[in-house]
């Protein structure tokens, strides 16, 4: 298996369908809508808004979920492509994650329901990042190929499982979740770090990837907090300050990383900046009095303004007629 990095999936000609990656979206919109859930608990801030935000991702999940669906109908050459892509192919996992995190707003308002999605949305998640896994364990891969997707079949899997199977009631099987999530996290973390320090730059159209990399000690916390009870010690705390650390980095790359004009990629970026303002709200939940209280509000409306500019940057987008892909002109 020889991968080509910088060879986009083919598109047949005059057609246009929706990528895996755009369920990104879900993530953030629904890392948003928790984080006020939270927040409406701490704060007493509105209780509506959260709930308005995760309605607008859960409906926002349920068309991507019926457009990715038809892709394999109408313009199956794409999916395949997508699904043999180096990069592509792990946002197709992110259709479970994203379905498991839509499970967690339908909980107060039906046990049932939210444990019946979460069990096919978790399936469907395990089942791919098995696979996706044992594909990379083949080698054969073009390093050019080793970016912060890779994050997404198992880790963000794992700990997305971790947070909601907790909420069902079965903290249990959401910490041996975490586990499989934190070293998987562990492992894929220096092997990307190794490529990022050592290999040529990433191209502009994947370096919005590396929002990505904000997800795991983030995602991770909020795991962490599923599964455990009582005030948050040291683990939490490293967990966020190594969130912390790795937005620091982001910020600094940030110049570099929007040589790219705005696209649906720049997504990647708004599951980790929610979790990381949702974090230190937990932490204060549960009894946290320290730096976690001062950061929390700061971090609350910074992640409220980078979804806001994700979304008008879409919603831009989509005036102009630029939110799907355009299809590769087909040869003579």
């Amino acid at each position: 298996m020889n991968d080509q990095v910088n060879d986009p999936p083919p598109k047949p000609a005059g057609r246009r369908s929706v990528p895996a990656s755009y369920f990104g979206i879900v993530l953030g919109l629904a890392g948003l809508g928790n984080a006020w859930r939270v927040a409406h608990r701490v704060w007493q801030l509105p209780g509506a808004v959260g709930e308005v935000i995760l309605a607008a991702a859960s409906l926002i999940w349920l068309a991507l979920t019926a457009a990715y669906i038809a892709k394999w109908f109408v313009a199956r050459q794409d999916a395949l492509a997508e699904l043999g892509h180096p990069v592509q192919c792990c946002f197709i996992g992110l259709a479970g994650v994203a379905g498991m995190l839509i499970a967690g707003p339908i909980l107060p308002y039906s046990d049932t329901g939210a444990a019946l999605l979460f069990g096919i949305c978790a399936l469907y998640t395990v089942v791919f990042a098995v696979w996706r896994t044992g594909q990379l364990w083949m080698g054969g891969r073009d390093p050019g190929a080793t970016t912060a997707v890779l994050y997404l079949p198992a880790v963000a899997g794992s700990f997305v499982s971790a947070a909601i199977i907790s909420a069902l009631g079965y903290a249990d099987w959401g910490q041996y979740a975490f586990g499989a999530g934190l070293f998987t996290w562990l492992a894929i973390e220096s092997v990307l770090l190794h490529r990022l320090y050592t290999a040529s730059a990433l191209p502009l159209p994947l370096r919005p990837t590396l929002g990505i990399q904000l997800a795991p000690p983030t995602v991770g916390l909020a795991a962490y907090l599923s599964v455990t009870s009582g005030p948050p010690g040291l683990f939490a705390h490293m967990l966020l300050g190594y969130g912390l650390l790795q937005g620091l980095l982001l910020l600094r790359l940030l110049p570099w990383i929007c040589q790219q004009s705005f696209t649906p990629a720049y997504w990647a970026f708004s599951f980790g900046v929610t979790a990381l303002a949702a974090g230190p709200l937990r932490m204060v939940e549960r009894g946290d009095v320290g730096p976690a209280a001062d950061l929390a509000w700061p971090l609350f409306i910074a992640a409220n303004l980078i979804v806001l500019v994700l979304v008008l940057g879409t919603l831009r987008l989509m005036v102009r007629g630029q939110f799907l892909p355009r299809p590769v002109p087909a040869g003579p």
